[in-house]
């Protein structure tokens, strides 16, 4: 018996197997799924029903695959843009710079600089520029002079830059018509942000720009004319800066009105400007129409226009 069963042995591991023991029976080795190479047929990921799951199956991003998609297709609309750089401009620099490098500075922040150490060449190269930086320690003329000067024919955007820094010297320098006041010592940064506000205040529409440019507003012996930016009181003209103008305009065009200090800032300067910045001009322009009645204090509210 035990013959036959030794016989019997090596032929039954040779036949196939019995259904009672095809369970036992060895199964073969599990291949890793791997993607297919390029060109290779076979749905890569595996579908669904082969995973178990119900839902469609989405892949993660290889790495490195984010950076190559792009923002259109990560946030479902338009990629936004890069704003555009702010093209250099040309700076006349009026005075000596020697100790703090300003024109050197302002190159390496792409300006193109122009140097003009007096006054007098200050008055010959200032309309070539497309913003002046004035000193009022000059060698041969007084730099609020110069300033006068160069405001009484041109509107180029001007900063004084100066190492004065007392109150009235600051009030002079926007009353002679400067459009900003930086004392030394500053930093470059500040210089720089400064210079950008200055820019888009003038790119800005000025309050006047809303009136008609034949219009003439009249109100009492005052007159302004819109188109020409002429004021006359009795007929005698009135020399007034940019923006004492713009602020006139402004309260001429609502006579009857208190107009806020807020508005003010806003539609005339087109920024966020200190108090002080508005009773400065507000002073100045009343100097220069001969009596303070002109432009009436409203306390906590503004201002509006008086009859003189």
């Amino acid at each position: 018996m035990s013959q036959v069963q030794a016989q019997v042995l090596p032929e039954h591991q040779t036949s196939a197997p019995h259904p009672e023991h095809e369970g036992t029976r060895a199964r073969p080795p599990v291949r890793e799924a791997r993607p297919p190479s390029p060109g290779s047929p076979g749905p890569w990921p595996p579908a669904p029903h082969v995973l178990g799951q119900r839902g469609p199956v989405q892949s993660a991003p290889a790495p490195g695959a984010l950076g190559q998609t792009s923002l259109r297709d990560v946030l479902g609309g338009a990629a936004p843009r890069p704003a555009p750089a702010v093209s250099g401009r040309r700076i006349l620099v009026v005075g000596a710079d020697a100790g703090d490098g300003l024109s050197n500075q302002l190159r390496r922040h792409g300006h193109t600089c122009t140097r003009a150490a007096h006054g007098g060449a200050a008055l010959q190269a200032y309309g070539s520029a497309d913003l002046v930086l004035l000193d009022l320690e000059l060698p041969d003329l007084d730099g609020l002079e110069v300033c006068r000067a160069i405001r009484s024919v041109s509107r180029v955007p001007l900063i004084i830059v100066t190492s004065r820094e007392s109150e009235i010297d600051c009030v002079l320098g926007l009353q002679a018509g400067a459009d900003d006041y930086v004392t030394r010592p500053f930093g470059i940064r500040e210089l720089m942000a400064r210079i950008e506000a200055v820019m888009r205040r003038v790119q800005w529409q000025p309050a006047a720009a809303a009136v008609p440019a034949q219009e003439i507003l009249r109100h009492g012996r005052l007159r302004i004319d819109v188109g020409s930016r002429e004021v006359t009181v009795d007929g005698t003209p009135v020399t007034l800066t940019r923006k004492e103008f713009d602020l006139l305009c402004l309260l001429a065009q609502h006579p009857d009105a208190v107009v806020p200090r807020r508005q003010l800032l806003q539609q005339v300067w087109g920024d966020s400007w200190s108090r002080r910045t508005v009773d400065t001009h507000v002073s100045s322009v009343r100097g220069k129409l001969g009596d303070p009645g002109w432009i009436v204090t409203v306390r906590g509210v503004g201002f509006r226009l008086g009859t003189v």
